[in-house]
């Protein structure tokens, strides 16, 4: 191998993981305005898929912000199994941590400002050991009405979406719910008094004028709590001088929630703005070349040119790989130190061959994932889901497969499994507001992952693949098979108690398999 492709791997291995505090540090590649827009005194919340540069970008907002800027970043792993509402005050400790140890380079020697953090802190210790007071009564009666089972919640496939529940539907659920806790309370108590802190925190400041709250991985805190925790954080930021910046998957999050007419959690262009670094099959061209512009990011820093970076890739290598990791900037530069390490020296090309395999032991990774990062009560539709959608794409022999936007728009749980999926990077967005050559309506155009069939060594004959790295690929998608809600309410019926233990096989080479 040679010494540059050898530096190439090491330089992708060390960044392909971001860490905190790097000493050489992996820049953002910026193709829109994401960074400029992070940078902003404003309240966002960073939206991409697992691995798209979310917690990059953070780092890189807090490298790049302007010296009367500073940023507390928080990763929300690290709580995924607290309960609430300890959770809440833990993190509202870490922020004041964060404070507290560069007191002296943010906000200079004043025994005033340490006393303030002091007694934050200790306030906040005082009622995390308070034991919980609760006394909660639940009522709960529901009226269920299955019309032919077409609704995915009515049939028992509904996806948990945190303390909202879906309200058109045909099975009316009516839940009441008269709930004390005394902790809970005493946090918004406490509330006012913080803010109040705060400010007398900045006003005793010369040089820092703003703190961002960085609040990365969102989505590993319970879907449940994260209203509550999304809104105590907005309404601590407002009016003092703080400002959050959630990192999360878009479809795994539950920021705000309705509940007894009492708006609970943060609102899209309301209470805060938007940041997408999500790239999609929409528009394969440009999710393609965002990926070789990081590449050849990681080739500069290896001594590489960029003529070197694509003369490692023949014919349809790179698209095929960009497929592989669902324009996933991270799965791409995993999967290209996966196949540059079966290379011998001098024979660095990488083709749609080698994309392969690779490419089926990746689907299989993601249903891991998807195991890990699920709630327990969710893990099952999905697994189901993948199960379903795989079989209806094999038995109609084609990768791409259209949705009615007419059921897309009906809450009954199909929009939300889709998006599930979609986030885990098992199916693909390739195109909305499709219509159909025969069929009436609009579609929205999705494609199977293309590791759910690799064991197919050769699709001719056995199974029709969608070209989406065409430019004319929406047309392409115009005349492929339709998933109504009925057809995958019955393949979910059939699909077999567990799932994930019957996915594709690495070793299998059988023209299509009725079970997945």
């Amino acid at each position: 191998m040679s010494r540059g492709v050898l530096q190439l791997r090491t330089i992708v291995q060390e960044g392909i993981r971001v860490q905190r505090d790097s000493s050489d540090p992996v820049e953002y590649v910026d193709s829109g305005n994401a960074l400029s827009d992070a940078m902003a005194r404003q309240n966002h919340v960073i939206f991409g898929r697992r691995g798209c540069g979310k917690t990059l970008l953070l780092h890189e907002t807090e490298r790049r912000i302007r010296e009367d800027i500073k940023v507390v970043y928080v990763n929300c792993e690290d709580y995924k199994q607290h309960s609430f509402p300890n959770v809440l005050i833990e993190i509202l400790d870490q922020l004041f941590n964060e404070l507290e140890k560069h007191l002296t380079s943010w906000f200079g020697k004043k025994r005033r400002s340490k006393e303030l953090i002091h007694e934050i802190r200790s306030e906040l210790a005082k009622l995390k050991e308070t034991p919980d007071e609760r006394h909660a009564t639940v009522r709960e009666s529901s009226s269920k009405e299955n019309t032919g089972g077409s609704s995915l919640k009515a049939a028992g496939y509904g996806l948990g979406v945190g303390i909202s529940e879906h309200a058109a539907e045909k099975a009316a659920i009516e839940k009441e719910y008269k709930e004390y806790d005394n902790k809970i309370r005493d946090l918004n108590l406490l509330l006012p008094k913080l803010k109040e802190r705060i400010r007398d925190f900045f006003a005793l400041s010369n040089d820092v004028k703003s703190v961002f709250i960085a609040l990365d991985d969102f989505y590993h805190l319970p879907r449940n709590i994260q209203p509550h925790i999304a809104d105590y954080v907005h309404r601590l930021c407002k009016d003092v001088p703080l400002y959050f910046k959630f990192a999360t998957l878009r479809h795994a999050s539950a920021l705000f929630a309705d509940r007894g007419k009492q708006p609970i959690g943060v609102q899209e262009r309301h209470d805060y703005q938007p940041i997408n670094v999500d790239f999609t099959f929409e528009n394969f061209s440009r999710t393609a070349h965002q990926i070789s512009q990081i590449l050849y990011a990681y080739g500069t820093k290896a001594g590489m040119t960029k003529s070197e970076i694509d003369d490692l890739f023949m014919g349809e290598g790179f698209d095929r790989l960009v497929l592989a990791a669902g324009g996933v900037p991270r799965d791409f530069l995993s999967l290209l130190l996966e196949a540059l390490s079966q290379k011998p020296i001098g024979e660095e090309k990488i083709g749609k061959d080698d994309v392969r395999l690779l490419s089926l032991q990746v689907f299989q990774r993601r249903i891991q994932e998807l195991k890990v990062d699920a709630e327990e009560r969710d893990q099952d539709v999905l697994l189901k889901g993948i199960n379903a959608i795989t079989r209806f794409c094999l038995e109609k022999q084609e990768n791409v497969f259209l949705i009615p936007d007419q059921a897309l728009q009906e809450q009954n749980g199909l929009r939300e499994l889709l998006n599930r999926l979609l986030d885990y990077r098992i199916i693909h967005s390739v195109a909305i507001a499709l219509t159909h050559k025969t069929i009436s309506g609009t579609f929205s155009a999705y494609a199977l992952d293309i590791g759910a069939y690799a064991k197919f060594r050769k699709l001719e004959g056995r199974f029709k693949e969608v070209d989406i790295t065409a430019a004319d690929a929406r047309e392409r998608c115009r005349n492929s098979p339709v998933l109504t809600r009925d057809t995958l309410l019955n393949l979910l019926s059939d699909a077999p108690a567990e799932p994930y233990r019957n996915l594709p096989d690495e070793n299998a080479d059988q023209e299509q398999s009725s079970t997945i």
